[in-house]
C-alpha cells in the first residue's frame, strides 16, 4: 500500500484564477500563447542538447523508447501513486498531469473558492481534516487529481462547491457547532452567482456539496430542530452528497442526494492485521456514551434510548464488553470482538459501521429505517446484522443463533477488501473507494447537467 503522505496546509500555496462572467477572453488566448511559447521554448533546448551528443545517439533513442514506454504505462489508471497534496496540485496547462484510478466520462469543475470557505477553516483546526465529517475535505482533495477534473467551467458536466462547515469545534468533546453553516454556505453561493454564470443559469442543479453532518443539510445534531430547520432553500435543487438516510420519507433527504459513509482514516488497514489473521477473544463489544439519566439540556435520552437500554440490560453480561469512558485505543477492542454494536447516537449513522467493517467485526446495526451506503458494491445484508431499536432485549438471543449457525459465512464475506475499500476514502482516489463510488452514483444524475442537456437538444436527430 503506498506510503501516506501528510496534507500540506500552507497557506501560501497559489490559487487558481477561475473564469467569471467578467473574464476577458484574450486572456485566455494570452495564457495560451504563453504555455505555447515554453513548449517550443523546451522542446528547442531538448533538440539542442540531444544533437550535441551524436556520440552516445543509440542508447540515447533507446532510452527515450524505455522512458516513453514506462510513462505510458505511469498514464494507466491503476495503481495510483502521487504525493500531490491540495495546495500543491496541478492548476493550469503545461503543470504536471492529475492522476486518479477513475476516467469516466464524467466532466467536474471543482471552484476555487476563497480560502474563508475552506482551508482558514482547516488550518485553525487540523482535526477537521480527520475526524468523522472530514468526507467534506476528503471528497475535495480526491477531486482535486480527478482525471475527469476541467479547468474550463464550459466544459464541466457537474460543479463541486468545497465548503467546509464542521471545522468549527466549540466543546471540548469535539462536537461540532452547526450554527455558522447556513450562512458560510449562503456567501458562498452568493459569491458564485455574483461572480460566475453557471449557478443561476441551472438554479445550481448541476452543483454538488458535502453535507457530512448527523441530519444532512439540515445542520442541527437534534432531530426535531434539523426538520423544523429543512435544507436550505438555496441548496434544495443541488445534489448533496451526505451520511444520512433513511428508508421512509424525512424532510432532511428530499433533496437530490447520493448517500457516502463517514470519514475513517484510510490508515486503519495499515494498523492492525489482516481481519482473517485477528485472534478474536471478545464476542460483543460496545464502547461510548450510554447514559444512565439524561445529561443533555432537552431533557431527553440519547440515542433514543437504546444505548440506555444496552446497558441496563447487558453490563453485567460477561458476553458483552460494555464500556462508558473514552479511550483512545478502543479500536485495540474492535479488533479483538466478533461482534460489533452498531446503534443509532442522534442520528442513526455512526462512523462505527466503517471502522467495523474495516477491523472485520461484524457490525450488528441498530437503527430503525437506516440506509447504508454503496449497496451495490457493500452487500450490508451478507455482512452485517440488523436488529429492530424495540428488541434489545433479543440481542444476545441472535447473536448467539448466528454464532452456532452462519458466523464463518458472515465473516467470510466481511473480510472481503474490496469491501473495506468501498468505505474509505483515499487521498489520491483509488478505484473502488468511497469518492470513487459517489462518482459512480452522480454519473447516473447527469440529467441534471445544462451542459448535457444543451448539447443533447444541438445533436441533430437521426432519420426514421
Amino acid at each position: 500500500m503506498p506510503e501516506l503522505k501528510p496534507i500540506s496546509r500552507s497557506a501560501s500555496s497559489r490559487h487558481m484564477k477561475l473564469l467569471s462572467r467578467r473574464a476577458q477572453p484574450g486572456r485566455h488566448q494570452h495564457d495560451y500563447q504563453k504555455w505555447l511559447l515554453w513548449t517550443v521554448v523546451t522542446v528547442f533546448l531538448f533538440v539542442s542538447t540531444t544533437t550535441t551528443t551524436t556520440s552516445s545517439s543509440s542508447s540515447t533513442t533507446s532510452s527515450s523508447s524505455s522512458a516513453a514506454a514506462d510513462a505510458s504505462a505511469s498514464l494507466q489508471p491503476l495503481p495510483l501513486r502521487t504525493t500531490l497534496s491540495l495546495n500543491n496540485a496541478p492548476r493550469a496547462l503545461g503543470e504536471a498531469p492529475r492522476i486518479s484510478s477513475f476516467s469516466p466520462s464524467l466532466k467536474i469543475y471543482v471552484y476555487e473558492l476563497p480560502p474563508s470557505f475552506n482551508r482558514v477553516w482547516l488550518m485553525s483546526n487540523a482535526r477537521c481534516g480527520s475526524h468523522l465529517f472530514a468526507a467534506e475535505v476528503a471528497v475535495h482533495e480526491a477531486l482535486v487529481d480527478f482525471a475527469g477534473r476541467v479547468l474550463d467551467p464550459n466544459e464541466a458536466d457537474l460543479f463541486f462547491v468545497p465548503v467546509y462547515v464542521s471545522c468549527n469545534f466549540s466543546t471540548p468533546t469535539g462536537l461540532p457547532s452547526l450554527h455558522h453553516a447556513r450562512p458560510l454556505l449562503a456567501s458562498a453561493v452568493r459569491f458564485l452567482s455574483t461572480e460566475f454564470p453557471f449557478w443561476n443559469r441551472s438554479r445550481g442543479r448541476d452543483h454538488f456539496f458535502v453535507a457530512s453532518h448527523d441530519f444532512g443539510a439540515c445542520f442541527h445534531a437534534m432531530e426535531d430542530a434539523a426538520i423544523a430547520d429543512g435544507i436550505p432553500d438555496f441548496m434544495q435543487e443541488s445534489i448533496i452528497l451526505q451520511t444520512f438516510g433513511v428508508s421512509s420519507p424525512h424532510p432532511c433527504q428530499r433533496a437530490e442526494h447520493v448517500l457516502i459513509p463517514p470519514y475513517i482514516k484510510p490508515d486503519i488497514e495499515e494498523q492492525w492485521p489482516a481481519p482473517e489473521k485477528t485472534k478474536r477473544d471478545i464476542f460483543a463489544f460496545f464502547r461510548g456514551k450510554m447514559e444512565v439519566h439524561p445529561k443533555n439540556i432537552s431533557g431527553r435520552f440519547y440515542s433514543k434510548r437504546v444505548r440506555t437500554e444496552i446497558w441496563r440490560r447487558y453490563a453485567g453480561n460477561r458476553k458483552f464488553y460494555l464500556r462508558r469512558k473514552r479511550f483512545d485505543g478502543y479500536r485495540t477492542e474492535m479488533a479483538r470482538s466478533v461482534f460489533c454494536l452498531c446503534p443509532l447516537g442522534w442520528a442513526p449513522w455512526s462512523p462505527r459501521l466503517v471502522e467495523a467493517v474495516a477491523l472485520g467485526c461484524v457490525p450488528v446495526v441498530i437503527a430503525d429505517g437506516i440506509r447504508l451506503p454503496f449497496p451495490e458494491a457493500v452487500r450490508w445484508t451478507e455482512i452485517s446484522l440488523s436488529l429492530a431499536e424495540a428488541d434489545i432485549g433479543r440481542l444476545e438471543e441472535l447473536l448467539n443463533h448466528v454464532a452456532a449457525t452462519n458466523l464463518s459465512t458472515i465473516q467470510r464475506n466481511l473480510w472481503d477488501p474490496a469491501l473495506r475499500r468501498a468505505l474509505l476514502f483515499r487521498h489520491p482516489m483509488a478505484e473502488g473507494d468511497a469518492t470513487w463510488h459517489a462518482l459512480r452514483t452522480l454519473e447516473g444524475k447527469l440529467d441534471r447537467s445544462w451542459r448535457r442537456q444543451r448539447r443533447a437538444v444541438s445533436l441533430p436527430q437521426s432519420p426514421r
